[in-house]
């Protein structure tokens, strides 16, 4: 799920490099089953950047069930690429934010009973509880992020917010090509091409992530207004297999390939 690395829309939009955001959670959840030490969330940080992201994303919940506040000190102390905090509109989360100053907040929905982030924000009906939160994390200098629903409704009320950025949830697509039903998959692309190209349009930097694997990734990196894709549970698990560098290359590599200009046949 869900942020920002680059400082400008504008710069980022002359280029065909695509970021990649990690998301580290799922280390600490590992870390957590047992208690201790291991494995390190902030290992594994140096080591994706090392293998190639250009950013480091971590979710800190409400209940602490994987990436805990100390973790969130260490990344904000040792990373030299970005942070992404991604973190529920509440005065806890806000606090925290305005206490670590990460690059990047990523507001994101979140319910207790719920094993991952099940959809966007709706950012269309809570204008009103998330404006501060927005003017809070834009007034310490932090970028604001708003992860949504890939419609027009929640990407113009996200500009309406003030964020700069949005990050398409591509769950539904993701689900869509796990069923392998042709159909579902051509309109959810398309739903996401849409939100990126109005996105882009209302100024905003584009961004998307949720489920995405070495099958799924390449469609959504081809979208020229996405500028960041946001991974992480996926990369953790293929790690097991193959080790978190390696899972991070490939994943490097198919996004780098499906950004490659098409090539002009004379």
């Amino acid at each position: 799920m869900s942020n920002s690395i680059a400082s400008a829309a504008s710069a980022a939009a002359g280029s065909t490099h695509l970021r990649l955001g990690v998301n580290i959670d799922h280390v600490a959840t590992i870390r957590n089953a047992r208690g201790g030490r291991h494995p390190d969330p902030a290992r594994a940080a140096h080591l994706a950047i090392g293998a190639g992201a250009d950013g480091i994303t971590a979710h800190l919940r409400e209940d602490r069930r994987h990436i805990s506040d100390a973790d969130i000190a260490r990344l904000k102390a040792e990373l030299t690429r970005p942070l992404n905090l991604e973190m529920a509109a509440t005065e806890e989360m806000l606090a925290i934010a305005l206490r670590h100053v990460p690059h990047a907040c990523c507001l994101v929905p979140e319910k207790r009973e719920e094993k991952t982030t099940e959809g966007g924000l709706d950012v269309v009906r809570t204008q009103v509880h998330l404006r501060p939160y927005v003017e809070a994390l834009r007034g310490a200098g932090i970028r604001v992020s708003l992860f949504v629903e890939p419609s027009l409704p929640a990407v113009e009320a996200s500009a309406r917010l003030g964020a700069q950025v949005v990050e398409l949830h591509t769950g539904a697509y993701c689900d869509a090509a796990l069923a392998d039903t042709a159909g579902g998959v051509a309109r959810e692309l398309a739903r996401i091409e849409g939100a990126a190209r109005s996105a882009a349009a209302a100024g905003l930097e584009v961004h998307a992530g949720h489920g995405l694997t070495f099958d799924t990734v390449a469609a959504v990196a081809r979208i020229p207004e996405i500028v960041e894709l946001n991974i992480g549970h996926f990369l953790v698990g293929e790690a097991i297999f193959s080790g978190l560098g390696p899972a991070i290359g490939r994943m490097r590599a198919l996004m780098d390939e499906a950004r490659k200009p098409a090539r002009v046949v004379s």
